[in-house]
């Protein structure tokens, strides 16, 4: 199993509507390595869902259920999307501040590439992340 997160602006999606829909396409991604990597996402990976802009933290962890497809919203045909299903809350939200102010995450993929909307994030970062929010992972 591989670790990512996943941003999202929560004016423009939510955790709460990732939760309501359930199974969801994570469209809308037009960068590259954003793309390579969700071209490298299999069903059963996690991923952290971060609200990015407004919040600035993690705020629930999801499962990849369909591996990359053409993405629908993409008009000329380049672009990939994965379908994610709500698997729970952070019981604790984890800021950006707190992730920062972490040595331990300094090389976090978030921390370095903040402006990549998909990430991957390493087995030890997981762990440690999972722990600051409260997760059983």
């Amino acid at each position: 199993m591989a670790y990512w997160l996943i941003k999202s602006e929560p004016d423009a999606f939510s955790w709460a509507e990732q939760v309501e829909n359930g199974v969801e396409p994570w469209t809308g991604v037009r960068n590259h390595q954003a793309k390579k990597n969700l071209a490298a996402m299999q069903v059963g990976d996690r991923a952290f869902f971060y609200h990015s802009n407004v919040g600035r933290e993690i705020v629930g962890v999801v499962e990849v259920a369909r591996e990359a497809y053409p993405d629908p919203t993409a008009a000329d045909g380049r672009w990939v999307c994965v379908d994610v299903r709500a698997i729970g809350p952070m019981p604790r939200a984890v800021t950006l501040a707190a992730i920062k102010a972490d040595p331990a995450l300094a090389d976090l993929a978030l921390v370095r590439q903040s402006r990549l909307s998909v990430v991957p994030v390493s087995a030890e970062h997981w762990a440690h992340l999972c722990r600051m929010g409260g997760w059983n992972s």
